[in-house]
């Protein structure tokens, strides 16, 4: 097809686009033109009211201790939190390369997703724990929502099978069981992988190894 064609059609189609944008501003303008004082009053009070309820849920959050990454040292501290909190993504990990990998990774999302706890439990020290949830690969989250494990996001494999995977690569793995709130593109589609740098078997250790 010529290339003039070609750009012809692509211009019309932008037209196209931005008369749309256009017609629906203007009907958004028309409608809050028409809104008389207690109207815009109405929505003014549900604002506040949502900005209110969201101060709470923040503030229940942090007495929580959503916002940091923390490590707890047993059983009964996960299942303490797991009632408590609706989301929870527990890393259970060891003294280990790739545990401290995600380990960085989870530090930051724990501070951008205060609608999630972030914990990490020593699986070597909470075995019956590691055993009821069948951990056997190191590292492995386990992605909670409403005291039920949605999910498991075990080793790196699906982060690319390497260690350099970005934060975002992982937010978006975690997305996808609807334990953080994730605003970003869709979690359907990580980022392109790139070429591994460091191997790390499959980016994971076995429970059961002594390796490091």
């Amino acid at each position: 097809m010529d290339n003039s064609i070609v750009q012809g059609i692509l211009e019309q189609q932008v037209l196209s686009v931005a008369k749309a944008v256009e017609e629906q501003i203007d009907d958004q303008i028309s409608a809050l033109d028409r809104l008389d004082p207690d109207d815009i009053e109405a929505l003014r009070e549900r604002r506040l009211q949502q900005m209110k309820k969201m101060a709470e849920k923040r503030s229940r959050w942090i007495k929580l201790g959503h916002g940091e990454y923390t490590e707890i040292h047993n059983e009964k501290e996960f299942f303490s939190i797991v009632k408590a909190s609706e989301r929870v993504v527990c890393h259970f990990y060891r003294e280990n390369w790739p545990c401290k990998v995600m380990d960085k990774h989870l530090a930051i999302l724990a501070k951008q997703h205060i609608e999630t706890r972030f914990i990490k439990l020593n699986a070597e020290k909470s075995q019956y724990l590691s055993e009821k949830l069948r951990i056997v690969v190191l590292p492995t989250l386990a992605l909670v929502k409403n005291a039920k494990v949605e999910d498991y996001v075990v080793g790196f494999d699906e982060l690319g099978g390497r260690d350099d995977f970005s934060t975002e690569e992982l937010e978006e793995r975690i997305a996808k069981a609807d334990v953080i709130i994730f605003e970003g593109e869709s979690s359907g589609k990580l980022s392109k992988l790139k070429a591994p740098t460091r191997n790390v078997r499959h980016g994971a250790t076995s429970y059961a190894s002594d390796s490091e």
